[in-house]
């Protein structure tokens, strides 16, 4: 049999994926242990045990100044900017882009804006949110909205395009209204497409968010790696990176499991 007819079975599928990861940490280790080794006071590449001590104390100390326990105050204020920004990127691009995929004269209004909006670099925008609604919380959410809603917008309004034509004209025919074909024939094949659409837009939404608060914020996930950078605090920086990692992660795949669970009958179309 040859090599591409064959499927690994699901233990040796886990040890597959695993090595990448056990490779890179031992990699790691081999390396810390080197560097401090020769210099013990070297912050480049701490140790596990080093980082487990620090972030034990942003976990379960609090903080002399503010009172509060920074990692997960960090976490806390990152993850509510995330989902403002994303759930105002999906309000729009579910209304916006059903109405231009469904119907031609908003198709014609809105789809060359977009089109020319979406090239337009979000972070480069920054300055001017910052002008124009401030240094708050508004201007971190609005860039999250703005950099994640041209692409899920585009989307859904190609996804309601690519219904058969036949469904429609049947619906015409039975003598269902707009907002009848809308509800009862575009959204359920739409909103498994706007699921997908949005854990691709996953990846932009925490580069805008770790931007704005790299630039503009006193707390969050992005405020103190670049906080912490000026000491070179790796024993900081590497957990929060990895700590982002797998929260992003969590969100994808708690988004895969909310497909197959609402719409399992999309899932021989679109695999996880």
């Amino acid at each position: 049999m040859r090599i591409i007819n064959r499927h690994p079975s699901r233990a040796v599928y886990v040890l597959l994926a695993a090595l990448p990861f056990i490779a890179l940490a031992v990699v790691y280790s081999i390396g810390s242990y080197e560097r401090l080794s020769v210099n013990p006071a070297d912050k480049i590449l701490p140790s596990v045990t080093q980082m487990m001590l620090t972030m034990k104390e942003y976990m379960f100390v609090a903080d002399k100044r503010t009172g509060h326990y920074l990692f997960w105050s960090d976490t806390a204020i990152s993850l509510w900017r995330l989902a403002c920004g994303m759930a105002i990127s999906i309000a729009i691009s579910l209304v916006v882009g059903v109405a231009a995929g469904f119907i031609p004269w908003i198709r014609a209004l809105v789809q060359p804006f977009v089109a020319a909006f979406s090239l337009i670099p979000p972070i480069t925008i920054l300055p001017i949110l910052f002008i124009l609604v401030g240094l708050e919380e508004a201007s971190k959410i609005t860039l999250i909205a703005v950099g994640t809603a041209p692409l899920m917008l585009r989307a859904v309004a190609l996804a309601v395009e690519d219904i058969p034509r036949e469904m429609i004209v049947k619906a015409q025919t039975l003598g269902a209204s707009t907002w009848q074909m809308v509800t009862r024939v575009v959204l359920p094949q739409v909103l498994p497409k706007l699921i997908v659409a949005t854990r691709f837009a996953l990846i932009p939404a925490w580069i805008f968010l770790i931007s704005a608060e790299a630039i503009a914020a006193v707390s969050g996930l992005g405020y103190r790696i670049f906080l912490v950078r000026r000491f070179l605090a790796m024993d900081v920086i590497i957990p929060y990176v990895i700590w982002i990692t797998l929260l992003a992660w969590i969100m994808d795949i708690s988004l895969a499991m909310l497909q197959r669970r609402l719409f399992p009958w999309f899932q021989p179309e679109q695999k996880s």
